[in-house]
């Protein structure tokens, strides 16, 4: 008897693409594009917008191969390997969505697969799934995927492996999750070399070499991306005719009333802020004046316990939830296509993270994005003239990878030798087939096989460091229970620094703010957590006890998380400086066009082919102040200030006190010393950029911070156990500056301490951008002025100095009085506080 025929491929494509049709769509024709492909066998990356159907252009491929094969693509032999296909998510967040999307045409088409979580949120039930391969489909975390290859029957249940799918590619591509996720995809790659990889993208600038460190096996794989892009709507609540706007220093709450008029008119809406800490301040502010029952206002950021943050996402889904208040934690593809208003308060810092969250609004396929901006300032009206005509020309920033990162390297090792051991050769061919490692030397990887083995040189004699053994066959393993627990425990590269729980006395988690807030609080004192004002009962270790308080506007602090400003991008700084140097061709610029006519009345009006530097006395003082507009962000400037004092200091011995923000930075001598352009070309020459960051900065003790962060990841500090206290910042600080010092005494050339100096650079200074900004300022003409007072540009890092110095209700209302004066004309006080 003849078996079935297989149905060919254009009958199982066109089957799917009937299921398309009942839900009243068509396929588009990048989504053909991404199943043919698939069929080849190929893989690829897929750009096209946030909610344009890249969920059902990946998925499509494996559900058409499945069709193909008729009822034996159901439920595998008893025994045999199910998994077909693994979904890599960047955020938690994103799993329960996604698993929802997936299992609707998996079960419309009648496969009968199972679709399960395995992300530190998920059940019991679908880490069971997920750990004795029980399920088809597995969405999961690359921290996740990372714990399950450290079990020696994953290599089994993954041989069946039908394609792999990385969903918001960019969000990894650029950091140590991103380095992590190659090298596990290296090993699937070991046990199921036939299984296409597809890499999802909404928006990203470099997309070739984002296809590359995704695909380093697939030299010119395809790049889809002919979807046509979403239209995006740019709107400013812009300042009324004769209103005063704030000039620097707020959170935007005198936007207060227009926001919630807006609100008022959209069914669902999210109001998106750059931190956690404005997100509670802002949730505060709309509760307060909310007519609505308070369940349908909700807050939503990384720092909420996980339940939470759940209960946000639900109530969007099924209309309980009229407006959230949210932080990036919202940013990435959670489909939400009840939200129909989005607000953005404050500037969005970057053109990505602005499409990001425009599209959360009207998440259908061809639907416009809007997105509501709201100025906390009167200068950002500036950055959204610019990031608007920025996206309008197709400008995204770019996100760069990271190379030779040995701390997740020596994890990953780790991981392998648990999860049924290595030869050292065979994964050292393995691990330079990654773009993060294709440079990696054979000393380096003798150095970290050392540092496994017993820690390296200066640790060989503490048994806590020998974690991994060579047996008589030659194959590290790991044969010690503890370290395996404790090596479980920590897979992964996101390290949060003292984190402190915070309960209600009957046992409900809230989330975790910082040890460094808590430590500042006494018990009965209150402050604004979670959308609640809570007052604080009593510190038990990590764990912050709590009780609901009076609802109050005033005397309940607001955690402040460390990082949390965002740095304007190099790229939407180039853009503002045009705009503002250009015409006032839109309702923001030309808004702002009173204040760029007193810019260039008392000083200059910056622009992309000229420096603008302002030089002014300092008020009460024998000193002066020098401020420079590269427009680079904030990360750039801090490293440009140090850099600039230091010179300006070798030159004439002085005193220097600097600050930044993200159009510049402003330097205070304590002697006033004349300033003229050879100076300056001094200062800011990109020759000798290194040696002088050297001396600048007080490098060792910046690289025994990051040290902290390296040596967490690659396993030296050692985790708390399942019913222990968890360990303080404090503590954490103490260890791993023992492990610093030891190694920088006994064993100077470790080489974790060389990537704990690199990253000072990479990450902390951004050396790359710092010294691409050093050549555009020397290619530019540099405009010198004096004006007789602080300028709009000026008046702002003036702002930043006088932070320090005052409580937060007092520098408000004295950055205030400064600015009416200036407005009226009058002089305002100038003074600098860092010093350099």
């Amino acid at each position: 008897m003849n078996a079935p025929r297989r149905p060919s491929i254009a009958a199982a494509t066109a089957r799917f693409a009937r299921w398309f049709t009942d839900q009243g769509w068509t396929p588009a024709p990048f989504q053909r594009a991404v199943w043919r492909h698939w069929a080849r066998g190929e893989s690829g990356l897929l750009v096209t917008p946030t909610g344009s159907g890249k969920t059902l252009a990946a998925l499509g491929g494996v559900l058409i191969d499945a069709l193909r094969e008729g009822p034996a693509a159901g439920a595998a032999p008893q025994g045999a390997p199910r998994l077909r296909l693994l979904w890599v998510t960047p955020l938690r967040a994103l799993a329960s969505d996604t698993a929802q999307a997936l299992q609707r045409p998996i079960d419309a088409l009648g496969l009968g697969w199972t679709v399960a979580r395995r992300t530190g949120d998920a059940g019991s039930r679908d880490r069971r799934l997920a750990r004795e391969g029980l399920a088809e489909v597995l969405v999961i975390t690359p921290e996740s995927l990372a714990l399950l290859l450290s079990y020696p029957d994953t290599a089994a249940r993954f041989a069946g492996l039908r394609g792999v799918v990385v969903d918001e590619w960019h969000e990894l591509l650029g950091n140590k999750r991103g380095v992590l996720l190659q090298l596990c995809l290296a090993r699937l790659r070991a046990i199921a070399p036939a299984a296409p990889t597809w890499g999802l993208s909404a928006t990203l600038g470099n997309l070739e070499e984002a296809r590359d460190v995704l695909l380093p096996h697939r030299p010119g794989a395809p790049i889809v991306n002919s979807a046509r892009p979403r239209p995006v709507v740019l709107k400013t609540l812009l300042p009324e005719a004769g209103e005063r706007f704030p000039w620097a220093g707020h959170l935007g709450l005198s936007q207060l009333g227009r926001v919630v008029e807006l609100l008022s008119q959209a069914r669902t809406a999210i109001v998106f802020t750059n931190t956690r800490a404005q997100a509670e301040l802002w949730h505060r502010a709309l509760a307060s004046i909310w007519l609505e029952p308070p369940e349908t206002l909700a807050l939503h950021h990384g720092s909420l316990d996980a339940a939470l943050r759940h209960e946000a996402e639900q109530g969007l889904r099924d209309g309980r939830v009229r407006c959230v208040v949210a932080t990036s934690s919202l940013d990435l593809g959670v489909d939400f296509p009840s939200v129909d208003l989005v607000l953005q308060i404050g500037s969005p810092k970057g053109m990505a993270r602005l499409l990001q969250r425009a599209g959360r609004a009207h998440h259908r396929p061809g639907a416009a994005s809007t997105v509501h901006c709201v100025p906390t300032h009167v200068l950002e009206l500036a950055e959204y003239a610019a990031a608007r005509q920025a996206i309008a020309e197709g400008q995204i920033e770019s996100r760069h990878p990271l190379r030779l990162s040995l701390d997740v390297l020596a994890q990953h090792c780790v991981t392998l030798a648990l999860g049924g051991g290595f030869r050292a050769d065979a994964l050292f061919d393995e691990v330079r087939g990654t773009h993060a490692f294709a440079a990696l030397g054979p000393l380096q990887w003798q150095a970290v096989l050392a540092f496994i083995e017993r820690g390296g040189q200066a640790l060989a004699n503490y048994p806590d460091f020998h974690r991994v053994v060579v047996d008589a066959d030659g194959v590290h393993r790991v044969t010690d229970r503890r370290v395996a627990l404790r090596h479980r425990l920590s897979i992964g590269t996101i390290t949060a620094d003292g984190a402190v729980n915070v309960r209600y006395l009957s046992g409900a988690s809230l989330g975790s703010v910082e040890e460094s807030f808590i430590s500042r609080l006494r018990p009965r004192d209150r402050f604004q957590f979670a959308g609640r004002t809570l007052e604080l009962v009593s510190v038990d270790g990590m764990t912050a006890h709590v009780r609901k308080a009076a609802a109050s506007r005033a005397g309940a602090s607001v955690p402040r998380w460390q990082g949390g400003r965002m740095p304007l991008s190099t790229e939407l700084g180039e853009a503002v400086q045009a705009a503002l140097a250009g015409p006032r061709d839109t309702a923001e610029l030309r808004a702002l066009g009173p204040l760029l006519d007193l810019q260039a009345s008392v000083s200059a009006v910056p622009s992309p082919e000229t420096l603008l530097v302002e030089e002014l006395p300092a008020r009460g003082s024998a000193g002066g102040l020098l401020f420079v507009y590269p427009f680079a962000g904030r990360a750039v400037h801090e490293g440009m200030a140090a850099l600039c004092a230091l010179r300006w200091g070798r030159a004439t011995p002085n005193t220097f006190l600097f600050a930044v923000n993200d159009y510049g930075f402003v330097l205070q001598a304590q002697q006033r010393v004349p300033v003229d352009e050879a100076l300056l070309r001094r200062l800011l020459t990109p020759e000798g950029l290194m040696a002088d960051l050297r001396e600048a900065l007080n490098l060792s003790e910046m690289a025994r911070r990051q040290f902290r962060e390296i040596a967490r990841v690659a396993g030296m500090l050692v985790p708390s156990l399942p019913g222990g206290a968890p360990r303080s910042l404090r503590q954490l600080q103490a260890s791993s500056g023992l492990l610093f010092d030891v190694l920088r005494r006994h064993d100077p050339d470790h080489v974790l301490l060389a990537q704990a100096e690199r990253e000072v650079f990479e990450a902390q200074m951004d050396v790359v951008a710092l010294q691409a900004t050093l050549q555009r300022c020397a290619g530019r003409r540099t405009v010198l002025r004096a004006p007789a007072q602080l300028t709009p540009l000026s008046f702002p890092l003036w702002a930043e100095t006088v932070r320090g110095e005052l409580s937060t209700e007092d520098w408000s209302a004295r950055v205030r009085r400064a600015a009416e004066q200036l407005q009226q004309g009058g002089p305002a006080p100038a003074r600098g506080r860092r010093r350099a």
